[in-house]
């Protein structure tokens, strides 16, 4: 059997080492778009508008004059710094926040205090669910958790694989759902509303109401927390545990389970960091019912400058939990060492600002020309002629399916969301209108989650690997694909089911 899966392993590692990086995969479509507005220059075609009635569109050829000084007047800025409405720096900006939070050690003494007070009987359970809100950090997450609970298990005369794995399930797997918006709403929200509205698709959902591109999926993935948890913990119990409960490991004298313990510096800082709760939400309170307060604008509509502002407001929570914690343990000392840990964070997001630069730039050039919307017709109505415009629920099904199988070989959220959005987003509303942003975005944060723990394409598969062989030095990847690959295929198909029970059921799946 490990065989098999070490076979499997190698297969899916060479074809995902063949796949370019995402930034190379922009870079020859940039080139590969342009020439084709030049093949296709003054092509017209039609497609349904409001009420029915033909919209006719053209394609511009970007290899004229005015067409090629608009590509280069707008590469720099409307096109990349200030796409849709300055995305970029809404990102970066969440980014920034929760650096303060996870540079003071925030995150890891929570994940090290929580794992110390966790019953036996529940231990998986309480696994699952530490793993899926460390995703708010997911270095904390990974570099913390998933060792300490291999540690737990072991500590406890038990195959700290079984551990190790229901860690890993929560943080990769369910990395997607959380019960606090953060960076993941950000990238995925604010880039959906640059998809539709590129396209002419409304933001809004089935209700016809207006969407927050932050917190357009916060119901649902607050349940998801509750269900993936759940379900996690059956798959540890049902599938995991009998396997491994019987299998051999080691555990090597170098394991030192002092450095997972919360130490007393760090119990202090938790304190503050209550404190610094406290008056964070005191904060937030305030500017909600002061400055940021609702109110009726002139034409009649009711107006939440709190909600339009929700980004800023997470990021100035994490920020003021974050250095209260950091003043505690001494991690800063000075209002400088605050804008270090922010400094360090942004160094992070070098390969981000890269990517979004060819993306951006690639995004504009299709929705300039017209070849975006031209793509996106042919796409509708070759679904059209399938006769799946009248089955929207297999539209959702199918895009799921299709994405979870693309993330074993290509990995990174933003670039697939970069890739598979502007193409998907308006496509599966303009074949079914019930298919709203909403909706496709939340389809994709169910399958890009679902198989990052069966893909050696994910960032920290290396990583995890090497912790399971301290406990199990033969293990290859195969071997750790097959433990999980329960878990991928139960979060993959019960996930699929909560967004689909959303769907029919017409719930709205944020605020």
């Amino acid at each position: 059997m490990p065989v098999n899966g070490n076979n499997l392993g190698s297969f899916i590692e060479r074809v995902g080492k063949r796949i370019p990086d995402p930034v190379i995969i922009f870079m020859a479509f940039y080139p590969a778009a342009y020439l084709l507005t030049v093949l296709m220059s003054g092509y017209t075609f039609e497609t349904p508008g409001a009420g029915g009635t033909p919209v006719q569109h053209q394609i511009l050829g970007m290899h004229e004059a005015a067409n090629m000084q608009w590509i280069f007047d707008n590469a720099l800025l409307a096109n990349w710094l200030a796409f849709g409405n300055g995305v970029l720096g809404v990102i970066l900006i969440v980014i920034m926040a929760v650096g303060v939070a996870e540079s003071s050690g925030l995150f890891g003494a929570l994940i090290k205090r929580a794992g110390a007070h966790i019953p036996q009987k529940w231990l998986p359970l309480l696994l699952v669910l530490i793993g899926i809100l460390s995703s708010i950090a997911t270095d904390a997450g990974y570099l913390v958790l998933i060792p300490l609970a291999g540690l737990l298990y072991a500590g406890l005369g038990r195959n700290p694989l079984i551990g190790m794995a229901a860690a890993f399930a929560g943080v990769s797997a369910g990395f997607s759902a959380n019960i606090i918006p953060g960076p993941i709403d950000a990238i995925i929200g604010l880039n959906a509303q640059i998809f539709a509205e590129s396209q002419g698709v409304p933001f809004a959902n089935a209700a016809g109401e207006a969407l927050n591109p932050i917190t357009m999926h916060w119901i649902f993935i607050v349940v998801s927390t509750v269900v993936l948890t759940l379900t996690g913990f059956w798959v540890t119990r049902k599938f995991v545990e009998p396997k491994l409960n019987n299998s051999d490991f080691v555990v090597p004298k170098d394991i030192n389970a002092g450095e997972f313990e919360v130490s007393d510096e760090e119990k202090k800082g938790l304190r503050a960091a209550g404190l610094g709760t406290l008056v964070s939400l005191l904060v937030i309170a305030g500017l909600s019912m002061g400055p940021l307060a609702s109110f009726v604008d002139e034409s009649g509509a009711l107006v939440k400058p709190y909600m339009n502002n929700i980004i800023l407001l997470i990021s100035l929570f994490f920020v003021i939990v974050g250095v209260f914690y950091g003043v505690a343990v001494g991690r800063f000392k000075s209002v400088w060492e605050v804008v270090q840990a922010m400094v360090s964070q942004m160094n992070t997001m070098g390969y981000v600002m890269v990517l979004t630069f060819f993306t951006y730039n690639f995004l504009g050039l299709l929705s300039y020309s017209g070849l975006g919307t031209w793509v996106t017709f042919l796409g509708a109505e070759f679904l059209q002629a399938l006769g799946l415009q009248q089955f929207p629920v297999l539209l959702l099904i199918g895009f799921i399916f299709t994405t979870a199988f693309i993330n074993i070989f290509i990995g990174g959220l933003t670039s697939k969301w970069m890739l598979l959005g502007p193409i998907f987003v308006p496509m599966l509303f303009f074949v079914n209108p019930e298919m709203t942003p909403d909706f496709v975005a939340a389809a994709f944060r169910v399958a890009d989650s679902s198989t990052n723990i069966i893909t050696p394409m994910m960032t920290y598969a290396g990583v995890i690997l090497a912790f399971m062989r301290k406990y199990r030095p033969d293990m290859g990847f195969g071997d750790m694909l097959l433990i999980m690959v329960p878990y991928s295929l139960a979060f993959l198909i019960i996930w699929t089911l909560l967004l689909v029970g959303f769907f029919t059921l017409g719930i709205p799946l944020g605020i």
